[in-house]
């Protein structure tokens, strides 16, 4: 049986597509796995929000994940399905996201009556870093970081367009610019006082 060069483009296109796929689903079944060991060892519920870059296109071009209104549902699902008298190990990896979704995601943690424990294994950066303050317990490695509250807008953080209007001539900034620093504002400031509820009961 002899193959043209036609079929063996097919054969690398076909191989380019699962490829990522084959190995996204190892990669679940891997993390599923160790998710039980876990659970056994600790006696407790794992929940992670792992927002890895996986090369899942055709061409195999990473697909960068962030917190979003998906995720929120997801998790507070699977807090809600956790017995009260259970404690629950979560494990964050990500780079932020939807400030509205991780504030919902905290409050879910925060609500749980068994102690929660937030794992950091590399970081946890703006609405991870509020989801971690939630938690009764952090446990982050040697080198992980909880990265700054920083909402983005346009995709710009707030804290940058809130200060064109302070630094620059008001007749010099653009209306939408003024719109977006109003809007950073109010960002910035309902970020900081979720923080604040946050960490408040932890605090007496």
């Amino acid at each position: 049986m002899s193959f043209d060069f036609s079929s063996l483009i097919w054969i690398a296109v076909l191989i380019m597509v699962l490829q990522p796929l084959l190995m996204g689903r190892w990669f679940a079944m891997q993390r599923m796995r160790l998710i039980r060991a876990v659970e056994q060892e600790h006696g407790s519920r794992v929940i992670t929000m792992i927002h890895r870059q996986e090369r899942r296109s055709l061409l195999g071009f990473a697909v960068a994940r962030h917190i979003d209104l998906e995720d929120a549902q997801t998790i507070i699902a699977a807090i809600k399905e956790t017995p009260r008298d259970m404690p629950i190990d979560l494990v964050l990896h990500t780079p932020g996201g939807l400030v509205l979704a991780a504030m919902q995601i905290a409050r879910a943690v925060e609500a749980h009556p068994a102690k929660v424990t937030v794992y950091v294994p590399v970081y946890a950066m703006s609405g991870g870093t509020l989801i971690a303050l939630a938690a009764d317990e952090i446990v982050m490695g040697e080198f992980s970081v909880l990265g700054p509250i920083d909402p983005q807008i346009a995709g710009f953080p707030a804290a940058s367009i809130a200060k064109v209007p302070k630094i620059k001539p008001i007749e010099q900034v653009f209306d939408l610019t003024l719109v977006l620093a109003d809007v950073s504002e109010k960002a910035l400031e309902q970020v900081k006082r979720g923080a604040v509820e946050l960490l408040t009961p932890q605090m007496e």
